[in-house]
């Protein structure tokens, strides 16, 4: 089996779009229209969720009329965030065809389809041109890719000179002891890649990136999951299927894992040279 086909294998669950859709509008008064507030419990699923998107995406700068491409967009949450709030077109890719499916039906429920577009296929090997897009963002994708020169090369390849990559991704931390698998990215450690900042500096700077900003959100982590831990509750629908069985055991390691520091969010906000 390939890593692709491991990752997509990991990833892939059946009926996403409708299992969501039927249960939020469950939650809704009749009539009331589906809105991305609504939606956002389901369809960000990266440390803090859309929390953390709302303070991720105002430093990338994105306007209206900018074609900005989301790198591993899931089932397209931060796609249609930044459409909805900055007016940009966003087009996402992702190698899980059952999450592209599910992200065009969810887009579609939102009346978004002329401003978000998705396609199946790698951050490794995009199927676009040079140049082609005006800003990129990437949310919790790297985890899963081993070489990540290659990943922010092609990242390069199709972004303009002087475009803006935003980057929020899990890294590896200073904390001893043995990772203890599974947790929400990975069953195990042949599907795990993390980089530490160092590697993460350098991986950019090679591609041609310069690095503008980047912020530690280690502690940010922690304590977004102690608020978590204290509403208490079953957890949104969108993360049971998306993180599949044994969701409750990797959240819980993934606590594990940051509070001995061997992991953490960690966010770079670069120019392209």
């Amino acid at each position: 089996m390939s890593d692709d086909e491991g990752i997509t294998g990991h990833y892939a669950r059946a009926g996403i779009a409708q299992t969501i859709l039927t249960a939020v509008r469950a939650s809704l008064p009749e009539g009331r229209e589906i809105s991305v507030a609504d939606l956002a419990p389901a369809d960000e699923f990266h440390i803090g969720g859309i929390e953390a998107t709302r303070r991720f995406v105002p430093g990338l700068a994105l306007k209206p009329g900018m074609r900005v491409l989301d790198i591993g967009c899931g089932i397209g949450g931060t796609a249609r965030f930044v459409a909805a709030e900055t007016g940009a077109e966003v087009t996402g890719i992702d190698l899980t065809a059952e999450f592209i499916a599910a992200a065009d039906a969810l887009s579609s429920s939102l009346g978004l389809t002329a401003r978000t577009h998705f396609h199946c296929g790698s951050a490794l090997d995009m199927p676009f041109g040079d140049a082609s897009f005006d800003g990129a963002f990437s949310l919790h994708v790297a985890m899963n890719i081993a070489d990540k020169g290659a990943l922010y090369r092609e990242a390069a390849r199709v972004l303009r000179p002087g475009a803006v990559l935003g980057i929020y991704d899990v890294l590896a931390g200073p904390g001893e002891g043995t990772f203890v698998f599974p947790v929400p990215w990975a069953a195990g450690p042949q599907a795990s890649w993390l980089a530490t900042p160092g590697e993460m500096r350098a991986a950019l700077d090679g591609a041609g990136f310069d690095i503008l900003e980047e912020e530690d959100l280690y502690a940010y982590a922690l304590e977004f999951f102690a608020r978590a831990a204290a509403r208490g509750g079953p957890p949104p629908v969108g993360l049971h299927l998306l993180i599949g069985e044994g969701f409750a055991e990797r959240i819980a390691n993934l606590r594990t894992n940051l509070a001995a520091r061997r992991c953490g969010p960690w966010k770079f906000v670069c120019r392209r040279r």
